[in-house]
């Protein structure tokens, strides 16, 4: 297949306009793309364009080339023409509406062909006019001055190496390519060069083919066999394929192979599955790609390679998974790390990692996959044998959840220790006096409940710090009580917590529901749920929890306390009784609770004279009714600062986890340095207008106002909890987080929920702050930030991006925000 000068004339024209976007200010624009020049070494004068699209456009459905690795050229007549073509981009299955089964079902056709996904960096070759040969990295050639070689410099060695094999050049090469119109697609596997996660000794490394794709706009690309005889006649190594008819077959051959990490008896990271999509065309079916990643044992390989640079730097491994076979490989590491020194300091820099993994397995005499394999059969990949004392159960929750009748009922059941926050009295020191208790309880139970809301990180973080002082082997368990995602939650968790509470009156150390107002009860139990914050095992302090057992708000104590006894009985065998309690001991554990009656009552003023106490002691009610003096509506509005979308911090934190999880130290450095010093953001929110652009965007500013002013019609001004309703719902996507040595944020996209409102932002760039370097840093430089980011400027410092994988869209609703020192309702 020839190319078309005229197409790909107006392919060059659109994408230099894509580029002029990109340079552009305002962030409501289309696609754009950056261009970057190279001159081709050992060539005539060539030059060469790379063309490279944000990842996240990709998802578009209005790009003029899908191509993933795109350089485009111009002849010596000025002809411009296609020089490399990488694949279209294709996507994980389930990562993009596209790769949903279902979808896959409907839209292609078989035959499907699966190739291995072997374990390296992608590198191109194709021919120009002048007989050299290009080798490209995907969006790159040549040396590069940041590296002692790059990645397109060591392909051309094995290219050269590869076809002199079979006594050939790569002017042959070139030209071959060029006859053809097509890019040669492989997979560059040198461990000496760079380790992976697989290992490819010296008699594997080299190139391995696994495509070749026309150099054309649209995409096109050989067969498996085609590009298997093509890398016999040149010498290249080959991908392996398996050829499926169908893709019941496809998914039934991926669920196996996933269950070990394996094919053929070799681990490999998944697969890619390339098959026709016909769109309701068969006629017209064009080559499409997806791919499936398996897990493990890859998982458990990083977690080694975590848990063996934590031991170098003196610090203790933690881990959750594996427990057993990590256990005994970090005895197998760290004989080998006391042998030589060497060793350590050359892990630290990405070298010797697989050695010493593969030193270890040949010890035990298994693949990882075995291992997996294994572990499946057995059912113990998480099991924890030692350690059965000093346990400290921490409920997450909010008034009215049942943690104490639960923890009440545990006690009666298994004489578990139980230190009740609202009996500890007085307010010196009450934070360390608890712990404190907990403690001594330790000393006399093996299990013992620190019953405090511990709604926020803050007290999780006291808990387990001050507790650790004490017993260094403590281990912690959340009993989490599940809040999130709080806009679809909180109404159902509020009915059923203002019931429980109301109910049991004065029967509560501190919240007399029987002697204080309704009012100021609801008052109390809303401040909770404002600032409670769910656990994120990705995040410290909740990522120190030995386990964490999710629990339903709405759901019975009996069900809670069954779903508790059940997670501890399979977390920690050998803890509790042989025998797990009956229905019938359960449920009286749980009538014995209810029945319970407090013998310890005091208030939260610890003595101190309060407001409202100060107004009763005043005669008449007037000086009450100038305190509580109502606002107008009008009044409210002048009192708002911004509207935003506030998203789950327990969701945020665990995507920001997962993307830096496997991350380069240099590429994790800001986000870890934010994580360390506590810098990230106690809450998450996309802002849509703030009053201080409202002049500039006054058509915004009036549409949330008025969308405010409809949403408190017929409220009780009087009550605090009715003035920041919500607005409407919305979907955020999380699209790329931005960063420099300042300041993080996520570029987002807004939608609309299935049959909402359109939300407009008054930002250039719609985002969310994720947090500061510093105190005296606000997060409304993130706004420069990503002006400059977007424009490509770097006189600011250097900037770095990434995309956010799986195309992550979040549920919020817009809420209206008042000014910080405004009380509403006072």
């Amino acid at each position: 297949m020839a190319q078309d000068p005229h197409q790909v004339a107006q392919l060059c024209k659109t994408l230099e306009a894509a580029k002029a976007k990109a340079k552009g200010k305002g962030g409501k624009k289309g696609f754009s793309c950056k261009k970057t020049s190279f001159s081709v070494d050992g060539s005539s004068g060539i030059t060469v364009d790379s063309w490279r699209f944000n990842d996240w456009d990709y998802k578009r459905d209005d790009l003029p080339t899908y191509a993933r690795g795109l350089f485009t050229t111009k002849r010596s007549d000025g002809t411009p023409e296609i020089a490399i073509r990488g694949y279209d981009k294709f996507f994980n299955v389930d990562e993009v509406p596209s790769t949903q089964w279902s979808n896959i079902a409907r839209d292609t056709t078989g035959l499907y062909e699966l190739s291995v996904k072997e374990n390296g960096c992608i590198i191109f070759m194709s021919g120009l006019e002048d007989g050299t040969l290009l080798v490209c990295s995907k969006h790159s050639t040549g040396a590069r001055a940041d590296v002692a070689q790059s990645h397109a410099m060591v392909g051309e060695k094995w290219v050269k190496r590869h076809v002199e094999s079979v006594g050939k050049t790569t002017r042959d090469l070139a030209k071959r390519l060029r006859e053809l119109n097509v890019t040669a697609v492989g997979e560059l596997c040198d461990d000496e060069f760079e380790e992976h996660v697989l290992e490819y000794p010296p008699e594997m490394a080299g190139l391995y083919l696994h495509g070749i794709n026309f150099n054309l706009p649209d995409f096109a690309t050989w067969s498996g066999p085609e590009v298997h005889e093509f890398a016999d006649a040149w010498g290249f190594k080959k991908a392996q394929y398996i050829i499926i008819p169908s893709l019941d077959e496809v998914r039934q051959f991926l669920h196996t192979c996933a269950e070990t990490g394996s094919w053929n008896g070799r681990d490999t990271e998944g697969f890619v599955v390339r098959c026709k999509k016909t769109s309701g065309d068969a006629a017209h079916a064009l080559d499409w790609f997806f791919k499936y990643k398996f897990e493990e044992p890859y998982l458990m390989y990083r977690q080694w390679r975590e848990c063996t640079k934590a031991m170098i730097a003196g610090k203790p491994p933690k881990f959750k998974k594996h427990k057993k076979i990590t256990e005994e490989y970090l005895l197998y590491a760290r004989r080998q790390l006391a042998k030589d020194p060497k060793i350590g300091k050359a892990y630290n820099q990405n070298h010797g990692i697989i050695k010493m993994r593969d030193g270890f397995l040949a010890e035990k005499g298994q693949k990882g996959s075995d291992i997996i394999a294994q572990e499946n059969a057995e059912g113990n990949g998480d099991a924890d044998d030692d350690s059965q004392s000093n346990i400290v159960l921490v409920p997450i929750a909010t008034i009215g959840c049942g943690k104490t009748t639960v923890a009440t009922a545990l006690v009666k059941l298994f004489n578990f220790g139980h230190v009740q926050n609202d009996n500890i009295e007085g307010s010196k020191g009450r934070p360390q006096r608890f712990a404190l208790a907990i403690t001594n309880a330790m000393a006399v139970h093996k299990v013992v409940i620190a019953d405090r809301n511990n709604h926020q990180r803050r007290e999780r973080q006291q808990i387990m710090d001050d507790v650790s002082k004490v017993v260094p082997d403590a281990r912690f368990v959340a009993l989490h009580y599940v809040h999130e995602p709080k806009n679809r939650m909180l109404n159902d968790i509020r009915k059923v917590t203002r019931q429980r509470v109301l109910d049991r009156g004065d029967n509560h150390q501190t919240i007399r529901a029987g002697s204080k107002g309704q009012e100021e009860i609801v008052g109390i139990m809303e401040g909770f749920l404002e600032r409670f914050q769910g656990v994120d095992t990705s995040a410290y302090p909740d990522s120190e929890f030995d386990e964490v057992i999710n629990l339903d708000v709405a759901a019975s104590s009996f069900e809670n306390l069954e779903t508790v006894i059940t997670h501890l009985y399979n977390a920690y065998p050998g803890l509790l009784p042989e025998e797990m309690p009956s229905e019938e001991e359960m449920q009286e554990a749980i009538d014995f609770a209810m029945e319970s009656q407090v013998k310890t009552k005091h208030d939260l003023s610890f003595g101190k004279t309060t407001h409202r106490d100060k107004n009763q002691k005043q005669k008449g009610p007037a000086p009450d009714q100038a305190v509580e003096k109502v606002l107008t509506l009008p009044q409210l509005i002048s009192k708002l600062e911004y509207f935003s979308i506030p998203l789950s911090v327990t969701n945020i934190n665990s995507i920001l986890g997962s993307m830096f999880d496997q991350a380069s130290p240099e590429e994790a450095r800001m986000y870890r340095t934010l994580r360390q010093t506590r810098r990230i953001q106690g809450e998450f929110h996309v802002t849509l207008v703030h009053r201080a652009s409202a002049a500039q965007h006054p058509e915004i500013w009036q549409m949330y106002t008025e969308a405010y002013q409809k949403a408190v019609t017929n409220k009780d001004f009087r009550d605090k909890s009715q003035l920041t309703p919500g607005l409407g719902p919305a979907r955020v996507k999380l699209e790329r987080l931005v960063w420099d040595d300042r300041i993080m944020a996520f570029v987002v996209r807004i939608y609309p929920a299935t049959e909402g409102s359109i939300w407009l932002s008054a930002n250039a760039i719609t985002h969310v702050t994720v947090g500061t370097a510093k105190a005296d840093i606000k997060p409304v430089e993130s706004n420069g930030l990503l002006a400059r980011w977007e424009s490509g400027d770097e006189s600011g410092g250097g900037i770095q991006d990434k995309e956010v994988p799986g195309g992550v869209i979040l549920e919020g609703n817009v809420k209206a925000v008042f000014q910080r020192n405004f009380i509403p309702g006072k």
